[in-house]
């Protein structure tokens, strides 16, 4: 205890920026209305950068194990700070193990359809979308975060 009290109280905690219910709902929303467009079901997680569940929704008919999917697809993104495509292209780098145990983690997947949200550089966490194809998935999700990035005026994630 003595030790904590060397250190300034500045340098014993940090200051984060952390996604709110509203963008929250904005993300689930715009990923949601672009699933309408594609004439498919789907459900949408959004977690905050430790990767706990800050918004769901699930559509009326989706596929019920789409839901755990979309949370696993935003956890991994969240977790990672950056998609699936990236982490796949760093794992075909690693040896076979690396990849094994990465592939059971509970929270990670190589499945598209999970991107981080940075607002001025900084990770405040992450979206996920199961129910349509792979394709389909990620298209709602980037559907969902350049409707956020609109509101918020910048296009800080491409």
């Amino acid at each position: 205890m003595n030790n904590l009290r060397a250190i300034a109280p500045q340098k014993l905690f940090v200051s984060q920026a952390i996604i709110t219910h509203s963008a929250s709902m904005c993300l689930m929303q715009a990923a949601i209305r672009h699933a309408e467009q594609l004439g498919i079901k789907i459900n949408v997680a959004v977690v905050d950068s430790t990767g706990t569940l800050v918004g769901f929704l699930r559509v009326p008919g989706s596929f019920s194990v789409s839901s755990e999917m979309a949370c696993r697809k935003a956890r991994s993104a969240a977790g990672l700070g950056f998609d699936a495509e990236t982490a796949e292209s760093i794992l075909e780098l690693e040896n076979a193990r690396v990849r094994e145990a990465m592939l059971l983690h509970p929270d990670f997947t190589l499945v598209r359809g999970g991107l981080p949200v940075y607002v001025q550089g900084e990770l405040i966490g992450a979206v996920g979308v199961s129910g349509g194809t792979e394709a389909q998935d990620d298209a709602c999700v980037k559907a969902a975060l350049a409707a956020v990035l609109n509101l918020q005026g910048t296009n800080e994630n491409e």
